[in-house]
């Protein structure tokens, strides 16, 4: 008995002692990552993949109107949203850089990167970053990484930034992802990724102004789940507008939206399904009923969903013609 008792108390000692050291060490968000602006749009973004779980929650922060940042190696996760504050409040990113690093003693293992609403970048590579570590910066975009497998890595995401300057910030940002992970990466591997865009002004409705917020927090190919995650959020900003336009009974308006979304996953039930409900409230029954019957052969579901959507004022057919939509 008196050895179990001895042996408890030092076990809970142990785990007080490592509970105390958890709570001072911070993440080990060893990464690749870039912070860039759109200089059409003025939309400034994240892009991030590490062999770290849910690196999307501790390396990439943005703010519609003021920046965004990207924080990491062993990471200082304060620098993301104290970052944005001292630039909310008028500091360049240089100055607010400076400000983050001189109350920090551990600025030696950090790795950080700050842009601002007018693409200017101010970025940190501690000395002490496990090798190979480097950054590389230009006109309204920087890149960085740590831990990486070798030297090619920066490189290789700068040459990608610079040579994808006809997509869309978001798809530039993942082509940037996908040239660091092809030429080496993480020495670890690939486990999780995120992909942050913020407008570049606010509208006053901050639910609008975080335009993408993506993230693959445990898997084994990140980078290609993140391009489809994308690729899905495409389509359903498509969804989302032809909603809107039933909202407000235009339906010519909603099918092209519709049709739009189901154009990029073809096979997604809920894109085929309000494309065909469009085109049934657009007196194209017909089609409508052919489409949707391939809809209820794979979730008889959708059928009874089409059975409420009168009661909604959604549909306004005649009885005869929603009974096609609905054998």
């Amino acid at each position: 008995m008196k050895t179990l008792l001895l042996f408890g108390l030092a076990l809970s000692a142990v785990l007080t002692s490592n509970a105390q050291a958890y709570r001072r060490n911070e993440p080990l968000a060893h990464t690749f990552s870039i912070v860039a602006r759109d200089p059409n749009t003025g939309e400034m973004g994240v892009a991030v993949q590490s062999h770290w779980f849910s690196v999307g929650t501790v390396v990439s922060w943005g703010e519609a109107g003021v920046g965004v940042v990207a924080t990491q190696s062993l990471v200082n996760v304060s620098f993301g949203p104290r970052g944005l504050d001292l630039m909310r409040q008028g500091m360049d990113p240089a100055t607010a850089l400076k400000q983050l690093l001189e109350d920090d003693e551990g600025r030696n293992v950090r790795q950080v990167a700050l842009l601002d609403t007018q693409g200017r970048v101010a970025v940190h590579t501690g000395q002490d970053c496990i090798a190979y570590a480097s950054h590389d910066s230009g006109e309204g975009f920087s890149v960085q990484a740590n831990m990486m497998l070798n030297d090619k890595v920066v490189p290789a995401m700068k040459a990608a930034w610079l040579q994808h300057d006809k997509l869309p910030l978001a798809e530039r940002l993942i082509e940037v992802l996908k040239a660091a992970q092809a030429a080496g990466g993480d020495i670890r591997g690939k486990q999780s990724a995120a992909l942050l865009v913020v407008r570049g002004q606010p509208t006053g409705r901050p639910w609008e102004d975080r335009l993408i917020d993506l993230r693959v927090d445990d898997g084994t190919e990140p980078i290609a789940e993140l391009e489809r995650l994308l690729r899905v959020h495409r389509a359903y900003t498509y969804m989302n507008l032809g909603d809107y336009h039933i909202e407000h009974g235009d339906m010519p308006a909603a099918l092209e939206a519709y049709g739009k979304a189901m154009e990029m996953f073809p096979e997604n039930l809920e894109m085929k399904y309000w494309t065909a409900v469009a085109l049934a409230s657009r007196g194209e029954t017909d089609k409508a009923a052919a489409m949707l019957r391939e809809v209820y052969e794979k979730d008889a579901n959708w059928r009874e969903l089409t059975r409420r959507l009168p009661d909604a004022g959604i549909l306004n057919l005649s009885q005869k013609e929603f009974e096609k939509l609905v054998r």
